[in-house]
């Protein structure tokens, strides 16, 4: 009973606590915040409340103000033009109620609006209140014409440069995630750090205007202040001009001073915060860091200020004291800087920074280098991205070939022309052509020209005829069935196909102990006792670049291990390994090249060709080599492209085949004028696969 009776009032409390917790929330406190400021705006308030609203808006400029001095990097203060505007419509709601205290109690003494006022208006008046109206023009001046508008155009030409280094502070983060320099994460907190950032200035240069417009509203309600309260104390209350005159203005002068005291306040870490862009670490750090570290600037400075004191008539205590502190400082920093060139002429190994020699040297796998007019490529806000699609694309491709290929490096070359772009593969130029940003290509998939009205080009990747076309004319090319491809897309799919022929080149050896080290524990242990026991890593790296080459893909390893396990003992040859791993994949390639109904469409070679090629055959063993007269290699080219062109038009896409001892040598002719075509050997061709023979060469 007990035990249930406290855990009852133990659920009770949370609650209660709840009921109060919601009113001290920060999105409500903020709420109240706001109806207060406007219930001054409407509402009379006593002269004691105004004193303690008075001393709320001063306390907190002040901590505005070290806020402003203490943070490291602006964007840790982004809550600050939200803050100007706050503390802003706050002191001109104290204004308004201070004048109502003012206008309507005013007769009573100079108390009448409250002690802050009263003590302010003495303080600066000095019994004269030609003095307070001097100082507080001063105030205002310094804060309108000074702070305020040095801020504002700092902050209006931050806003400016940031939001033109966007698209290139953009690609920056592109390119180092596409590179795998970077990881998802923090490309995407560097991009939200971008966005507040120009989000930041952009409010800062509008936010300065808010405290401008307080300074001229300060003006106008001190002059309505000073001639509307004389007018009130001389015609209602009947008090003589001179009582009115001296009561009235020390009044506003001490309600115009409060109130521009916390505003020149918070324009000077307005000043702070825009001026310390680009520059980290708090304001003192930074300004002793960069003004007290030089010690020749801090030499200069002594020299100067002991010139100064000995001038006649010139009081010497102040420069003497000067010289002196700065000679001390400049000493003391000259010593320390001269600490270091010692440790580094003992050091042993002073000449061990070679990094950025050995740096240079090394080279991208894969590079995309784009012309200024494609940058908007990089940022493309219509969600085709450029290092989206690469991404993609290597997901893609790692799928289909079965390993993950370089990072894409992108960089922008001024020396392209303004919309153009270059592929390159190990830095050697492998592809390039043009793109039109704002534009769609179309394309006939019949491969006849786009009637439509644009700019008849070719597409890059394959040769065909194409056009670039408007985006308007998007529904019209869609219904006569053009094929419509976006910029982004037209550069990828050429980059795909660049890569398709470069694979065997990419793969490096690193890469294919990569591999190895990703198999399972069971796949590992075969992998182990192939190599190096039977054949080399780098015979297995010739092995999978062969395969590779024919656009074979490596993600069954498994399978070209045992290959490679069965063939190696019998002979050191790549070749012979090769045809060896073939054979062992055949369901995968006759599964790849297979037509709409499942069968292998073939074209084989007659026995007259077949004869031919093997009569060629010149060596023994490992060393043979094919020599052929070229007036027959000529001969079987053109029957090889009648063959495949009258297939073609039949709407098939058959492999070449082949004996197995002469598909090696086949294969290497037919690459040079056909390389899209696959050659494959009877050895390779799974029982169960149904083959359709569609022509003979």
């Amino acid at each position: 009973m007990a035990n249930v009776g406290l855990s009852a009032l133990t659920n009770q409390r949370p609650s209660a606590r709840g009921a109060w917790g919601w009113l001290v929330r920060s999105e409500v406190g903020l709420a109240i915040g706001v109806i207060g400021i406007i219930v001054l705006l409407i509402l009379p308030i006593p002269a004691f409340v105004l004193d303690i609203l008075l001393s709320l808006s001063i306390t907190s400029a002040v901590l505005i103000l070290m806020t402003a001095l203490l943070i490291k990097r602006p964007l840790e203060f982004s809550a600050f033009p939200t803050v100007l505007l706050v503390t802003t419509l706050f002191r001109l709601g104290l204004n308004l109620a201070s004048t109502r205290l003012i206008l309507s109690h005013g007769h009573e003494g100079a108390h009448g609006a409250g002690q802050i006022i009263k003590a302010f208006g003495e303080l600066m008046m000095g019994g004269s209140y030609i003095i307070g109206v001097i100082v507080f023009a001063i105030l205002v001046l310094v804060n309108f014409v000074v702070v305020t508008k040095g801020s504002g155009r700092i902050a209006e030409v931050a806003a400016r440069f940031t939001l033109d280094s966007m698209p290139g502070k953009q690609m920056a983060i592109d390119a180092d995630l596409s590179s795998g320099l970077i990881e998802q994460d923090e490309a995407k907190r560097r991009r939200k750090e971008l966005e507040q950032e120009s989000t930041f200035f952009g409010a800062m240069d509008g936010a300065s205007k808010f405290v401008r417009g307080d300074a001229v509203a300060g003006l106008i309600i001190v002059a309505i202040n000073i001639v509307g309260g004389i007018l009130i104390g001389v015609i209602q209350h009947k008090i003589p001009a001179a009582q009115a005159a001296t009561t009235y203005t020390l009044m506003t002068i001490g309600d115009g001073l409060v109130s521009q005291v916390p505003a020149l306040i918070i324009s000077i870490a307005a000043g702070f915060l825009v001026s310390k862009a680009g520059v980290e670490g708090s304001a003192n750090q930074a300004l002793i860091t960069q003004l007290a570290m030089n010690p020749a600037s801090l030499g200069m400075v002594s020299a100067l200020s002991g010139i100064i004191a000995l001038i006649p008539a010139m009081p010497k205590l102040p420069f003497i004291v000067m010289a002196v502190a700065t000679g001390v400082l400049a000493w003391r920093r000259s010593k320390k800087a001269a600490e270091p060139e010692v440790k580094i002429e003992a050091a042993p190994v002073a000449e061990a920074e070679e990094e950025p020699i050995s740096a240079s040297l090394a080279i991208d796998d894969v590079k995309i280098e784009l012309g200024y007019g494609l940058l908007a490529l990089i940022n493309d806000l219509d969600g085709r991205k450029l290092t989206d699609q690469i991404r993609a694309l290597r997901k893609t491709l790692a799928a289909d070939f079965g390993f993950v290929m370089p990072p894409v490096r992108i960089l922008d070359n001024m020396r392209l022309a303004t919309q153009g772009y270059c592929i390159r593969i190990k830095e050697m130029e492998c592809g390039a052509g043009e793109v039109r940003i704002g534009s769609l290509m179309a394309m006939d998939p019949r491969g006849g020209q786009v009637e439509l009205p644009g700019d008849h080009v070719r597409e890059p990747a394959f040769g065909l005829p194409a056009t670039w076309i408007d985006e308007g004319l998007k529904e019209e090319a869609t219904f006569r069935g053009y094929t419509i491809v976006d910029p982004a897309t037209v550069l990828t799919t050429h980059l795909t196909e660049i890569l398709k022929d470069n694979m065997a080149d990419l793969l490096s050896y690193a890469e294919v102990q990569k591999l190895i080290n990703d198999l399972s524990p069971g796949q590992k242990k075969l992998a182990d006792d192939v190599v190096p026991a039977i054949v080399t890593g780098t015979s297995l790296q010739r092995v999978l670049q062969a395969l590779l080459r024919e656009r074979v893909s490596i993600r069954d390893l498994q399978t070209i291990l045992e290959g490679v396990a069965e063939a190696a003992p019998h002979t050191a040859s790549i070749t012979q390994l090769v045809e060896a791993v073939r054979a062992r994949l055949g369901r995968q390639l006759c599964w790849a090249n297979r037509s709409e109904d499942g069968a292998l469409p073939i074209v084989t070679l007659s026995p007259e060709w077949e004869a031919a090629f093997g009569e060629a055959l010149m060596g023994q063993g490992e060393e043979k080599q094919l020599a052929m007269a070229p007036s027959k290699l000529q001969e079987f080219i053109r029957g090889v492209r009648e063959a495949f062109e009258r297939a073609a038009l039949a709407g098939d896409s058959p492999v070449l085949l082949t004996s197995p001892q002469i598909r090696p040598y086949v294969r290497s002719i037919i690459e040079r004028f056909r390389g899209q075509t696959v050659v494959m050997s009877q050895n390779e061709v799974h029982p169960r696969a149904k083959l359709k023979t569609v022509g003979q060469v």
